[in-house]
């Protein structure tokens, strides 16, 4: 009696199909995804495009606190018992972003070892990156923080080629990411373009 082998699971191919608890949307450049204090019933999988996750203080200041890109998860309070969306995520590109709910998710990472290995690498590499924010913030300059976010940008160091940054990003944006005045961050990204390192 021959023993049926489980075809082995690819987290890719998952994440590229409509199914039980997962929905794939196409979205329009600006288009809100989910405002903060809505509902946190779901984790977000980008396919295509770029988003930013702003905050809204209760004083009204609104700050951009983080920009995704493709294979990029967010929307993961959920899992760690969010009720509500604590910031908003609006598209800057046209974009394609698969939304799972949160029991799907869940069943997904208890049943496939290699989405739970790619989901785990997911929040390693999160964590790694939001610690670096914070000790940028603390010890570099405004000037060095720019070039970081730059080049985090443009995927500088990761597999392959550095990209160019495709989406329209306003100098407001970039000094609120680095918290600093758009006056600055104008003076140094033309400072940046006489020596040569942005176009």
């Amino acid at each position: 009696m021959a023993i049926k082998r489980r075809p082995s699971f690819n987290p890719k191919s998952f994440l590229s199909k409509i199914g039980e608890g997962r929905s794939i949307h196409a979205y329009h450049r600006e288009q809100i995804v989910f405002s903060q204090g809505d509902p946190a019933d779901a984790v977000f999988y980008i396919q295509k495009g770029k988003v930013k996750i702003t905050v809204v203080s209760e004083q009204g200041k609104e700050a951009v606190i983080a920009i995704f890109g493709p294979n990029d998860f967010f929307g993961e309070g959920c899992l760690a018992g969010q009720v509500q969306r604590i910031a908003s995520v609006a598209t800057m590109t046209d974009s394609v972003i698969v939304r799972l709910e949160k029991a799907s998710i869940v069943r997904v990472i208890h049943q496939e070892p290699a989405f739970s290995e790619m989901f785990i690498a997911h929040l390693v590499g999160r964590g790694i990156r939001v610690e670096a924010d914070l000790v940028d913030q603390l010890f570099n300059s405004s000037e060095k923080r720019l070039a970081r976010l730059l080049l985090l940008l443009a995927n500088f160091g990761k597999e392959g080629k550095p990209e160019p940054i495709i989406a329209k990003i306003s100098q407001e944006t970039l000094a609120e990411m680095i918290v600093t005045t758009r006056s600055r961050v104008s003076f140094f990204m033309n400072k940046f373009r006489k020596l040569g390192f942005i176009q």
